[in-house]
Order: C-alpha cells, then structure tokens, then sequence
C-alpha cells in the first residue's frame, strides 16, 4: 500500500503524543456535539484522493473522500477535510487535530502499535513507472540494479525499494506528482506506486508506461484501512459497519470504478 511505517524517532513522538492527548480515543458523542468529522488527508494520490475544480472551486475528491462522506452520514455530522502531506497525516491525528485519517494508509503492524484501524477497504500491489521509451530495458527486479526510484516519504513503497528492488537506490520524495516528474525528467529511472494509482498517472502521461516487473507484496503491507487514535473502539465499530455495508452491497466497487474513470479526465 502507499504508506509506510514513519521513522523510529517519528513514532515514538507520535506514541507520545497519542499517550498523552488521546488515552480515551475519539469519542462519537464529541464528534456529534460539535458537528463535523475532521479528516486529515494528503490529496496527491489519484484516484484516492486528489484536487479538482468543481463549480469553480478547488475541491478534493476521490475514493477516500466518498468513504469519509459516508462515514460522517452515519454519524449524522458534517465532512471537514484537512489536507496536508503524507508525512504529517498521521501525526496530525495522533494531536487530536483530526478525528480519523483516510490517505491510503497502510494498517501496518508498526502503526498498529500506536493506532486503531478499521477493516481493510482496499488491496493493491505495487508497480514500477518508467519512461515509455525505456520499457524495454525492464522485464525483471534485476534490471533495476543501479537505478534510482522514487517513493513517498513515509509510504510502504519506500520499503519496497529497499527490500525488495535489490541494488537501486531509494529517492524519497513529498508527493507523487513529484515522483512522475522526475520520472518525466529522467532524475530517477522510475517511480514506485500502487498499482492504480500507477494506471492513473500513465493513462495521463503517455511518455510513461508500467514496467512489466512483479514486486511481491510485503507481509506487512495489509492493505488500506481508516486509521483512527488508540482506544476509539465505539468509532471503529461504526466505520467497520460502513465498510461492511458498502462492500456487501456492491457501492464500495462502484465507488472505486466511479473515481478511477474520473480521476482520468484530470490532466
């Protein structure tokens, strides 16, 4: 999944601070009084969450945010979005400046030890994105020997790159808009990213391609869940019945299908 486990140090601050500001978790009846459901989102990762104009405005869309909206119907509260980069989505939660944090987060085991998760709402695999004019150079892990990939700071991507892609060098970079352009501008051989988020960007830039290369899945990349501070089993219990709902009646699908197929007319 996108997103790896934060820095040592990292955690620890994070633990922290969900130690000493989150000990009771996030209450319901909290979000109910006050009226709105705080999201914390880094909206760089089509089609999960992105920027778009919508009736003249700047607005952020995507899977993740239709999972948010139906979360908050269910809580009968408004959907406040807080964007910010990956690296602080997280973070921001564990400060009790955001009510739950859905950005393509993986549940990892590492994470689990400071947060809850809801049910996984999404498996992926990762691809690897090259220039067009270069796919041929790949066909296997080996040939990335000596190469520079990019990946997201803090994302399992990260991970990938250097235990699984051996002899390459990790670039870590803030966003993944900026790890296709320096695909695009031959600063790194390729880009590590999940696959549908791999599509998106190549179905929009047709100098690029997916590398037909199989990176395993990681034993510790379980799949994309809503990430939520320690002890909000009442919270938790209301997203996983969302979740539920949403797959067993087909929505969940269409919302994935929905959000792909836009997220190719931005370009």
């Amino acid at each position: 999944m996108k997103k790896m486990m934060l820095a040592l140090v990292g955690l620890v601050a994070v633990a922290s601070l969900a130690a000493c500001g989150n000990a009771q978790g996030t209450s319901i009846k909290k979000i109910q009084d006050k009226g709105t459901l705080t999201l914390a989102v880094s909206p760089d990762y089509p089609p999960f969450e992105y920027q778009t104009i919508k009736n003249g405005k700047n607005t952020v869309v995507g899977i993740d945010i239709d999972l948010a909206n139906a979360i908050a119907k269910k809580l009968n509260v408004k959907l406040k979005i807080s964007t910010m980069d990956f690296n602080n989505v997280l973070t921001t939660l564990s400060q009790g400046k955001a009510d739950l944090a859905i950005s393509g987060i993986s549940a990892t085991t590492d994470r689990k030890k400071t947060f809850d998760f809801s049910n996984v709402y999404y498996d992926a695999t990762n691809e690897i994105v090259v220039k067009k004019s270069e796919l041929a150079k790949y066909t296997n892990l080996s040939d990335f020997k000596g190469a520079k990939l990019a990946a997201q700071k803090g994302s399992t991507q990260e991970k990938a790159v250097t235990s699984q892609i051996t002899g390459s060098t990790l670039v870590s970079l803030a966003a993944t808009g900026d790890e296709i352009n320096e695909v695009k501008g031959g600063m790194v051989n390729g880009a590590v990213l999940e696959d549908m988020i791999a599509k998106s960007y190549v179905s929009a830039n047709p100098d690029l391609a997916i590398a037909q290369v199989k990176i395993p899945n990681l034993k510790s990349n379980p799949g994309m869940a809503v990430a939520i501070t320690k002890g909000s089993s009442a919270l938790q219990s209301k997203i996983n019945s969302v979740i539920k709902s949403l797959q067993s009646s087909g929505e969940l699908e269409q919302i994935i299908q929905k959000n792909y197929a836009e997220s190719q007319k931005v370009k």
